[in-house]
């Protein structure tokens, strides 16, 4: 049975009196002085956002403390609450995860995060902030400034880290990375990408409607720090990945797993520039097919491989790459959701969504990988062990924030020359200063509103609206950084 705001909030009290979660150096998980802990001690686990991702996330941590749960609509949630009787019992139950590390900080070891896109950065940051170790769903972030933070934050506070970008942690991506440093495919200039994607609703209007949320929905919690708007059931639950304030469209929710294989094989960090295009751009929501096309610098080599000047193009929403010559008839480019084609001086490598199935067009055999570390206990279990390791001798895990900060960082940029595309110009980029380099000062832009499509007499037409016109540069600015709702910070920037 669901618990109501009211009878959590009247059972609570006589609940919590009989319940306390020891600290986690009294519980021997966490020794004075950082050490190791043994392979039996158990971690005190909190998953925050548990209404539908987070859920598989913590069953996977199995063995462990699952000592808290928190998620702004409980009716979503209830399945997750019923798997971990205890906590409900004891209302260990949270709508705001403020209150919940307010609660609970000196007992938490573990955050996992597997909400809306929006919020991961505040909770993820806060999180590290107080030395916990943490875990978060792809993508990382929601901007461009979150992703360089949090990999900046969890060096200096040395804890253990993974995005859940599973296929890192896979055999699949290990071939990829042994096939191009070998110099088996030559040297890569070219590399081609995308996902069939959204599946959820996108390229709509926002909603003028205004309705009221259920009772176990708090939507104040939902929108976190993003700006206030009126509830409407198209947003939650699952559909805000379509919506600019909330998720980062096909491109977020996918690229991390796609292009994992690509930005470690290929040593990728700051693109130079990058230029986006879709079906038609409105000012709420992510269109429903986009293009976008990043250039990176020549790198150092690998192996003596040469690690030239390159472009990656991504595609998703039913865009695909030509098939490249020599393609075998009949197959399918689309494997478990998308794919990406690497093509070579000297071989075209093709691989499936989540680094699936690496092979070469050539027909020839893939070498053995050797040059990464196997991860012999999958994604999950690998983040468990490092959290259990001193900091100086953690075995990074495969999707780290070290690793996943850049790959992050890509992939909302990417997002960013979608929702700029109206400038009609390849976007410069400076990485290190996390700024486009070519919006000038008084440089303006705007978005449709509505296409006003209808049917006259026969004919197709359009009675489109736009936003006023706006300063290009300062919402570019807000685009990589944002400026959140009152109630939310983040830590500074180490």
């Amino acid at each position: 049975m669901s618990l109501s705001r009211r009878e959590f909030v009247k059972k609570g009290a006589a609940a919590s009196a009989a319940f306390t979660i020891l600290p986690a150096h009294v519980l021997g998980m966490r020794g004075d002085s950082g050490r190791p802990l043994a392979p039996s001690d158990k971690l005190n686990i909190v998953g925050v956002g548990v209404g539908g991702r987070g859920a598989g996330v913590l069953r996977e941590f199995k063995g462990h403390n699952i000592i808290a749960l928190c998620d702004v609509d409980w009716r979503y949630s209830e399945k997750a609450f019923d798997e971990y009787p205890d906590v409900k019992l004891y209302q260990r139950l949270y709508y705001d995860f403020r209150k919940m590390y307010d609660d609970l900080e000196e007992s938490i070891d573990v955050v996992m995060c597997a909400t809306s896109d929006h919020t991961h950065a505040v909770i993820a940051a806060q999180a590290i902030a107080m030395g916990k170790h943490v875990y978060v769903e792809k993508p990382l972030t929601h901007t461009v400034y979150e992703s360089r933070l949090l990999t900046k934050l969890a060096d200096k506070h040395k804890v253990a880290t993974q995005m859940g970008n599973q296929c890192a942690s896979d055999d699949g991506v290990r071939k990829v990375c042994e096939a191009i440093w070998s110099g088996m495919i030559g040297e890569v200039t070219k590399v081609e990408a995308f996902t069939d994607r959204p599946i959820w609703p996108q390229g709509l209007p926002r909603p003028v409607e205004e309705q009221t949320p259920h009772s176990e929905l708090d939507w104040d919690s939902f929108l976190g720090p993003a700006p206030y708007r009126p509830y409407h059931s198209i947003y939650t639950p699952w559909n805000w990945r379509g919506w600019w304030d909330f998720g980062t469209g096909a491109l977020g929710d996918m690229a991390c797993h796609i292009l994992q294989p690509v930005t470690l094989a290929l040593n990728l960090k700051h693109a130079v520039s990058v230029l986006g295009s879709s079906t038609p751009l409105l000012t709420d929501c992510a269109p429903n097919a986009q293009r976008v096309h990043f250039k990176f610098p020549a790198r150092e080599p690998i192996n003596n491989i040469p690690m030239p000047a390159l472009s990656v193009i991504w595609y998703d929403g039913g865009l695909r790459p030509d098939l490249p010559e020599g393609w075998p008839e009949g197959r399918d480019l689309n494997h478990h959701g998308g794919g990406v084609i690497f093509h070579g001086t000297r071989d075209t490598l093709i691989v499936g969504c989540y680094g699936s199935d690496p092979w070469l067009l050539s027909g020839n055999e893939l070498p053995e990988p050797v040059s990464t570390r196997k991860i012999t206990d999958g994604h999950y279990m690998d983040f468990i062990h490092a959290c259990k390791e001193s900091p100086e001798n953690r075995r990074v895990c495969a999707s780290d924030f070290s690793t996943a900060g850049p790959l992050n960082e890509m992939v909302v940029m990417g997002v960013l020359a979608v929702r700029l595309q109206t400038l009609n110009k390849e976007l410069l980029w400076d990485g290190e200063r996390m700024e486009f380099t070519n919006i000038s000062d008084n440089e303006e832009m705007k978005i449709m509103i509505e296409d006003g499509f209808s049917i006259k007499d026969g004919h197709p037409t359009f009675d489109k609206t736009f936003t006023d016109y706006f300063n290009a540069k300062t919402f570019a600015q807000e685009l990589i950084k944002h400026n959140y709702r009152e109630g939310y910070t983040l830590p500074a920037m180490p």
